[in-house]
């Protein structure tokens, strides 16, 4: 009787375990080859080491290979169309952004996907911010002995960025329209020449991310007066927001997340956003995302997806007062 009632139960389980695998098939069988996670911005910089970071514990969690594909160039825009148009069978993943998701559309004229359509959006995955520095030397030791240096001398104080459409020039922008001043902003080919020609004094200032100026901040180089995001930095504890600091509504924060193109199954959404939750949950997983200048960011997929839909909103307003545009 008793053989009798185990053979049933293993039965039961096995009859149960067949019938949802044909229910369903796609959750049953993935991954059965390597997954491709595309990132919008070339290999060694703190986007590409996230991605490695996510696609190292996806590999490990799902048992199949995640091999990133590093697609730089046109702020991100190549890489962005290229995941939109790729199969939605789970096997395609996009490492999205702020500047991929909500800004290039509104930025980028030729840009040919509206990102809250073409994708599934999976989880978001940690955020960063940025901090406002000026040299040693500059006559400002805060966000409002800048804006009242700002309004005395209209239209002759600058701002660099890492170019057209960056983070930098975007934080740069708001600053600006919220600040009620007149400021020139500088482009440059990267972050790196905007800095060098701050610390020689070509421009008065600069957004750029913590995870950058700490280092800079703490030789005494340059003088951070806030930084962007909603709450202080944990790098950088004493630095007021700049919101607190006077200039209210003020927030620049840039994030970072997993998508899948749109038609992506559920089943296969909600498994990789299991993981990416059980992920940020992992202590060294916080401490080398720290390392990276970033915090985790986790939530649900629909909280992912009402971001990534705020800020479209807030950065194309953004974007449309600068006049910036880029063909």
């Amino acid at each position: 009787m008793k053989l009798r009632s185990k053979s049933y139960s293993m039965f039961a389980v096995l009859a149960a375990a067949l019938s949802f695998a044909a229910v369903n098939p796609v959750w049953a069988a993935y991954p059965d080859k390597p997954i491709k996670l595309v990132v919008p911005f070339p290999a060694g910089g703190p986007t590409d080491g996230m991605a490695r970071l996510v696609g190292q514990h996806l590999s490990q969690s799902l048992g199949q290979a995640v091999v990133i594909d590093n697609r730089g160039g046109a702020g991100g825009t190549i890489a962005t169309e290229a995941a939109a148009n790729s199969a939605p069978d789970g096997y395609t993943l996009f490492f999205a952004t702020t500047g991929t998701m909500a800004i290039n559309p509104s930025l980028y004229r030729s840009f040919k996907v509206d990102p809250v359509k073409a994708f599934e959006p999976v989880g978001s995955v940690a955020a960063t911010t940025n901090v406002l520095v000026v040299s040693s030397s500059f006559p400002a030791n805060s966000v409002k002995d800048l804006i009242t240096l700002a309004k005395q001398k209209p239209g002759t104080l600058t701002y660099g960025s890492a170019g057209n459409g960056s983070s930098n020039h975007i934080s740069g922008e708001l600053f600006k329209s919220l600040a009620g001043i007149d400021i020139t902003h500088v482009p440059y080919k990267g972050s790196a020449a905007a800095f060098t020609d701050m610390l020689g004094g070509q421009i008065s200032m600069m957004f750029d991310t913590v995870s950058n100026q700490v280092p800079q901040i703490s030789t005494g180089k340059v003088k951070p007066l806030g930084v962007t995001g909603r709450s202080r930095s944990t790098a950088l504890p004493n630095v007021p927001t700049i919101a607190e600091s006077g200039l209210s509504g003020y927030e620049v924060t840039i994030w970072f997340g997993v998508a899948a193109p749109k038609g992506t199954p559920p089943d296969i959404v909600s498994r990789i956003h299991a993981q990416l939750n059980k992920m940020l949950a992992d202590p060294d997983v916080k401490s080398r995302l720290a390392a990276l200048g970033a915090e985790p960011l986790p939530g649900t997929s629909q909280a992912f997806a009402a971001m990534i839909q705020q800020d479209t909103a807030k950065w194309s307003k953004v974007v449309k007062a600068s006049g910036a545009t880029i063909d």
